[in-house]
């Protein structure tokens, strides 16, 4: 953990349980300066949930922190719920936490999926932006979803991608998504959840330009595993509920917006060409690429560029 980079721990000063239709309750959490600037963390996955450590990217005494869990993960309710799940679904989750807390504008900062919902909120309510900063850019395309989850990662991490494959039959193998899919929507429990360690810890393996087994072995807790692998199958066997270069294509909606994109040379989750092609269709925009980073927030020059990306916009 990069601990010199990040600003020192804190609890939350207030916490909130959030109704947002029939089916689900969002957990919602905020820290730091109750009249800062109010800055939205988006998590990643879809279904990663939140984790006590994202607030350290900001300064408490600067930033108002909110966080908050999407839609069937970590503390939001029910667990690894499929029902009423879009994307679509997620940005009127924000746009609802917002009126909520009575913020006229925010910042967001997102990474991995959380880059991609950033963008796509940014795009439907520019409005109410003040600053991004995105990292581990996503851009959930079907070529994006196929180079990790089909053929791309896996000639970088043979190894790591056979085990995850091989738990597919020979016959289904042409599209994995769609195979693990269906076992991870399965009535059986023990179905669900073998599918969901062996996804989870395929990702878990390739985050990191140097593996790390800490990481790798949340891949197998059920409690993390079983809804990240449920959620980011339904929602890649989807095509994210997105159409295809959908953010792209609505870039100029948020060209006004400061922006600076973090990701580092070497993620193979996600391929730092996405960051590259966003930046080229949005130059005001600041690129940062680190070297010696994969796709992991925590990884030293990642976690140094971000910490910089939400000290600069301080002033904003």
């Amino acid at each position: 953990m990069p601990e010199v980079y990040l600003y020192p721990a804190i609890e939350p000063y207030e916490s909130h349980t959030l109704q947002v239709s029939d089916t689900h309750t969002l957990y919602v959490e905020e820290s730091g300066n109750p009249n800062g600037i109010p800055v939205l963390f988006i998590h990643g996955g879809p279904g990663g949930g939140t984790d006590p450590m994202y607030r350290r990217f900001f300064d408490p005494s600067q930033y108002r922190i909110i966080m908050f869990d999407q839609r069937g993960c970590g503390k939001s309710t029910p667990f690894a719920s499929l029902e009423d799940n879009t994307t679509e679904h997620l940005i009127d989750d924000m746009e609802q936490i917002r009126i909520e807390l009575s913020i006229p504008k925010w910042h967001l900062f997102g990474g991995s999926w959380g880059s991609t919902l950033a963008l796509a909120y940014a795009e439907s309510y520019p409005q109410h932006v003040s600053a991004m900063v995105l990292r581990g850019i996503f851009l959930c395309r079907k070529k994006d979803i196929h180079w990790f989850y089909q053929e791309g990662a896996s000639h970088i991490f043979p190894d790591a991608f056979e085990t995850y494959s091989h738990h597919i039959p020979v016959e289904e193998r042409h599209d994995l998504v769609f195979a693990y899919y269906k076992r991870l929507t399965s009535n059986d429990d023990a179905v669900r959840l073998e599918a969901a360690k062996h996804w989870t810890t395929w990702e878990m393996a390739t985050s990191k330009l140097i593996p790390s087994p800490e990481l790798i072995e949340k891949g197998v807790d059920p409690q993390f595993a079983l809804p990240f692998a449920r959620i980011e199958a339904h929602y890649f066997v989807n095509d994210a509920f997105l159409d295809d270069n959908e953010l792209i294509h609505y870039i100029d909606k948020v060209r006004h917006i400061p922006c600076t994109i973090v990701h580092g040379r070497y993620d193979m989750v996600c391929p730092v060409s996405q960051a590259y092609e966003l930046h080229k269709a949005w130059p005001s925009s600041k690129l940062i690429i680190t070297p010696n980073a994969g796709h992991s927030a925590t990884e030293p020059g990642t976690a140094k560029a971000l910490v910089a990306a939400t000290d600069e916009f301080s002033n904003i």
